[in-house]
């Protein structure tokens, strides 16, 4: 039996890659693929406490969680392919649509 403590350092080591990944990069392909990183990490501690506790709470609520980053990546990807007809680009710093 594995301990706990593997799944939570691969949890914690995924999810600082996300958010590593969130503020170096300015590709924003790139920063929705981080944001996923961060959200499977939460996921991976939600079913290691569930599966640790004999609860299937955190294992229901991955499902909200996986319905949430598929709503979020559809929405995200549709924003990101008007923004590059727009503007010819996916770079971060060079879209400035909403700014005043």
């Amino acid at each position: 039996m594995i301990p706990i403590e593997f799944y939570l350092v691969l949890s914690a080591f995924m999810f600082i890659t996300g958010v590593v990944g969130v503020l170096t990069r300015k590709n924003a392909i790139i920063v929705f693929m981080s944001i996923e990183l961060m959200l499977n990490a939460a996921n991976l501690s939600f079913v290691t406490f569930s599966s640790f506790l004999g609860n299937n709470i955190g294992q229901l609520f991955v499902f909200f969680v996986m319905t949430v980053a598929a709503a979020e990546s559809a929405v995200g990807l549709a924003i990101i392919i008007a923004l590059f007809r727009n503007k010819l680009t996916i770079n971060i710093d060079e879209i400035n649509v909403l700014k005043w």
